[in-house]
């Protein structure tokens, strides 16, 4: 939808790429489930946001992956990836894929401990599972607050070693929750619920906890106390159309956003400003993006898991990445 001239109406309007997707007062939404975020007066114009990275600096690192969802560089460099039948793929610096284990179920996000050990959530197991880095099982969570898991789905660890990770509940409903797992091996709920919590990122300082909202388009920040309690929380970024995923940030705190129905990545800066970083209208190079990470021989490219398709695609971010807990 395209709109110019003078107009006066309550809506909520997205441009990605040369698409709009606008929510009006009355209206059947297109994307059910969301309102309207304001008021506005003023003058639009059809004028499409152009993407920063355009498409063809992206390109297929790894392909053969069964649907990849999760993905996480450990140490020395190798990308791993879980596929949707509880594959664990180890991708070596030129692309080449090894399965290291099938766990069965579905491996959405993955996470190195600083210890190299892995970490994945699977949703269709309802746990959250130790492995070591030969594929063994080392421990697995189904409960956590007194809660069975339903959805856990993204985790990240902070450099004392604790593991948030988030349990996005049931879609259409607002019971999801973050949670904590200790050193120890204790699980904590630290907050929530939350409308579908999907990606999460830690702040450089450790202050503050992002968590991408896929029901709500948006991005929230929580904050950490020094206690280790949950502190405030706000809206950091809204209107991420449509259905953002997984988070990342770089090296300058600038936080990336995929958004899986739209087949599109967003840049926030630190200040909250949003802009358009890429976008695939075939939705074939970047098809369903779930998870990204950054990696590769100067750590400043950006590596994307495509829910749609079969392949990890990869395109220079110019910037580098925030070090992980793991790669410190």
């Amino acid at each position: 939808m395209a709109l110019r001239g003078p107009v006066a109406i309550r809506f909520r309007l997205t441009a990605v790429g040369r698409k709009y997707i606008c929510l009006l007062v009355g209206q059947t939404s297109i994307y059910p489930g969301q309102g309207i975020s304001g008021e506005w007066s003023g003058t639009l114009t059809d004028k499409p946001m152009k993407p920063s990275i355009p498409l063809h600096r992206f390109s297929i690192f790894a392909e053969g992956l069964d649907h990849p969802e999760g993905l996480a560089f450990d140490a020395e460099g190798s990308l791993w990836a879980g596929g949707e039948l509880g594959q664990i793929y180890r991708i070596d610096k030129r692309g080449r894929v090894r399965e290291v284990a099938v766990l069965g179920g579905f491996c959405l996000g993955l996470t190195f401990s600083p210890r190299q050990e892995l970490y994945v959530c699977n949703f269709k197991l309802g746990a959250l599972i130790h492995l070591d880095r030969r594929g063994g099982v080392l421990h697995s969570w189904e409960k956590a607050g007194g809660r069975k898991l339903k959805t856990p789905n993204f985790s990240v660890f902070d450099s004392d070693g604790n593991l948030y990770f988030s349990d996005s509940g049931d879609w259409g409903k607002h019971n999801g929750w973050v949670y904590r797992l200790r050193p120890n091996g204790r699980v904590e709920t630290f907050a929530g619920p939350f409308a579908f919590p999907n990606g999460l990122a830690l702040s450089a300082d450790e202050r503050f906890l992002y968590v991408v909202e896929s029901l709500k388009d948006d991005v929230l920040e929580v904050e950490i106390r020094t206690d280790g309690r949950v502190g405030g929380q706000r809206v950091f970024a809204a209107n991420l159309a449509r259905v953002p995923d997984g988070a990342a940030l770089d090296a300058m705190g600038n936080l990336y956003v995929t958004c899986y129905a739209s087949d599109n990545i967003y840049k926030v800066t630190r200040a909250g400003r949003i802009s358009l970083l890429a976008y695939d209208p075939q939705g074939t190079m970047i098809a369903r993006p779930t998870n990204l990470a950054f990696g590769g021989p100067d750590f400043d490219r950006m590596y994307i898991a495509n829910l749609g398709r079969w392949h990890i695609s990869s395109a220079p971010a110019g910037v580098k990445g925030q070090l992980l807990a793991n790669q410190r």
